[in-house]
């Protein structure tokens, strides 16, 4: 991926070009393919070129346009052609997409957002009205960082490079602890309180001191596809996965495929080979990667996987995770710009960039989405729900026994889960399971933040629409999210695309009835039916994927002791998030085996190793200490740049 960086001082002083270089050579190895710059007295703007289509080679930014707007643009635009034909007489005079794009933000503006389709993050600066506008994708999937100080603007694609350059030590942001908590993310905010990120299918504008921000893409309402025939529906479920999947496929060289053997990932590999064989796409080849662990029960991948392997004609790359350690905290040896990462995954993503730099891959596709908008997790409840509040009881009746039958479960639970929807958020964390809260969160924590709230998902509401409609919506509101808090993930040496997060492909889902996607007993309906013939029967068949249940108890036994010490006087009970004496208690209990959110439990550990190392690394400030002496922040400075010489990339 591109990547880009800039710097604004309000009160005009010039960029201090010994610290833009420190950008520079930070981002130098996600940039290789070559750096261009923009300076202009108060205004220093980046560029570091990945090159990943033949015309992105043509490409010279920042752009400056016709009218004097200064341009960096990062990503992907799928309608390129669309957009050129619309803004010159000869559209072949516009050829890259940062081309187009400068075209189109001369012509509408801000309006020019909602116009662009693809992954993208941008960044305009208007001489003329000295405005700095800064603006990503509608999921997220690239990232734009910001420090609005008094005295000046600094914002960077790269988190990592954006700390350890433009300075601190910073406080702790308890919105984002809050989401962490939760498991839902809060928009817009990092681990660091003075640095924000720009928010899905939003923009965000500086000018004459003031912040504004705003939203340029929203769900339509209005939007209904309805058909006479299932046979309509399923063909027009495989144009727009095909149109998804091809539009991933624009690359000058080899793509790497993620494939699981779930449906979602094979779905993509199936669908990506023929592309490539029809000479749909620019890819000159598409390779697989997959991982798996033969340690875990019932686990079945390889055996999914060889049979998508066997119909492509040959192996993909494979790790076995049952060949490496299993830990659970890492080793702190590398800064690490956010909480979440086991120590195992430090050894995986070693093997995982080896694979990147011997295949040459810059372009890597993954599958996550798909669960989540084709019905992948089967709940009946917003379909029921939809029956409730239309009054059709009978038909409420005999859908609710169905379910009762597929799920075996009671059917005055079901009804009962399924009602509650239409419940005030307020009054559905009083009822919900999935509101209730792990016992060692400080229930004051909890209660400020509204944490049970926030573990209900996206609570926003979307008008009169169907309790599905807003479901679904509520759903590609948390895939945003998520997208955005993958802090973690902002600079790798791929770039990695989504194809179920496509625009058009997400448009067509929040359409069409929900009973086209789920049905009693036909998990991910419509998606089944539709790619019939494409995917092996094997695959299209299963009817569960395995996930991994033993790895991280596994890993919380072998690092016991390291996590006990790690318990003595923890910065997450200072900060006041937990209650460390119950804590205690639920990592014993978890240690002899008993059930526990698990999940939750481990995260909180992470989350605890990770605040330790980023306080003694002097990142973050100590809890309690809310400002800090010039000398301070100084020493400060200085002790943070020693502990991460050479650590950093």
């Amino acid at each position: 991926m591109s990547v880009q960086a800039g710097i604004w001082n309000f009160d005009g002083r010039p960029v201090d070009r010994t610290l833009f270089e420190s950008y520079s050579l930070r981002l130098a190895e996600y940039g290789p393919d070559g750096e261009s710059t923009f300076f202009d007295g108060p205004i220093a703007m980046l560029h570091r070129a990945l090159h990943r289509t033949e015309e992105s080679r043509l490409e010279r930014q920042p752009v400056i346009s016709s009218q004097g707007n200064v341009i960096v643009w990062e990503g992907r635009l799928d309608n390129r052609d669309e957009l050129a034909a619309q803004l010159a007489e000869r559209p072949s005079t516009l050829i890259t997409d940062s081309e187009v794009v400068a075209a189109a933000f001369d012509r509408w503006g801000e309006g020019s957002f909602a116009r662009f389709k693809g992954n993208w993050a941008l960044s305009a600066w208007n001489q003329r009205n000295r405005a700095l506008t800064l603006a990503v994708d509608r999921m997220a999937i690239k990232h734009l960082y910001y420090w609005i100080r008094d005295d000046a603007a600094v914002w960077c694609s790269d988190l990592e490079s954006l700390i350890l350059v433009a300075g601190g030590p910073f406080e702790l942001d308890e919105e984002f602890v809050a989401g962490y908590f939760a498991y839902y993310p809060t928009p817009g905010h990092t681990p660091y309180r003075e640095i924000r990120t720009v928010q899905p299918g939003q923009a965000t504008q500086v000018r004459s001191g003031n912040v504004r921000q705003w939203t340029y893409w929203n769900f339509n309402p209005d939007a209904r596809i309805r058909y006479k025939k299932d046979a309509d529906y399923e063909e027009h479920f495989r144009h727009v996965f095909r149109q998804a999947v091809r539009r991933t496929l624009h690359a000058a060289d080899p793509v790497l495929a993620d494939l699981s053997g779930g449906l979602d990932s094979s779905s993509i590999v199936c669908m990506a080979d023929d592309i490539l064989a029809k000479g749909e796409c620019t890819a000159p080849r598409i390779d697989t990667y997959s991982n798996y662990d033969l340690r875990e029960p019932n686990r079945d991948d390889l055996q999914y996987l060889g049979i998508v392997e066997k119909r492509r004609g040959r192996p993909g790359h494979h790790v076995d995770l049952s060949k490496q350690s299993d830990k659970l905290l890492p080793d702190n040896r590398k800064f690490a710009v956010a909480p979440g990462g086991m120590g195992s995954a430090d050894e995986l993503r070693t093997k995982l960039e080896s694979i990147w730099r011997s295949g040459g891959y810059k372009v890597s596709l993954c599958g996550i989405g798909g669960d989540e908008l084709t019905g992948g997790v089967p709940d009946p409840r917003p379909e029921l729900a939809d029956l409730f509040f239309q009054m059709r009881i009978l038909r409420f009746a005999r859908q609710t026994i169905a379910w009762s039958l597929v799920k075996r479960s009671p059917w005055i639970r079901i009804a009962f889960r399924a009602t509650a929807l239409l419940l005030p958020a307020r009054i559905r964390t009083l009822t919900a399971a999935e509101a209730e809260l792990a016992p060692w969160v400080d229930p004051r924590f909890a209660r400020r933040c509204q944490i049970s709230r926030r573990q209900l998902g996206s609570v926003e509401r979307f008008g009169y629409w169907l309790p599905s409609r807003q479901e679904t919506a509520r759903t590609v509101a948390a895939l945003a999210r998520n997208q955005g808090a993958n802090l973690g993930c902002t600079s790798e040496l791929v770039e990695r695309r989504y194809p179920f997060l496509d625009q058009d492909f997400i448009e067509f889902v929040l359409a069409i009835p929900r009973d086209q996607v789920l049905r009693p007993g036909e998990r991910r309906s419509l998606m089944r039916r539709a790619l019939k013939g494409l995917v092996p029967d094997e695959v299209l068949a299963r009817k569960t994927k395995a996930t991994i249940s033993r790895g991280p108890l596994v890993a919380l036994e072998n690092d016991w002791h390291r996590v006990e010490r790690l318990m003595d006087s923890s910065i997450i009970s200072q900060y006041g998030f937990v209650d460390e004496q119950k804590l205690r208690e639920a990592l014993s209990a978890a240690k002899a085996g008993a059930p526990t959110q698990m999940l939750r439990l481990l995260g909180t550990v992470l989350l605890e190793s990770w605040l330790r190392d980023v306080t003694r690394r002097g990142v973050l400030k100590t809890p309690g200490l809310s400002s800090l002496s010039e000398d301070q922040r100084a020493t400060g400075t200085l002790r943070r740049e020693e502990s991460l010489s050479g650590t950093a990339s």
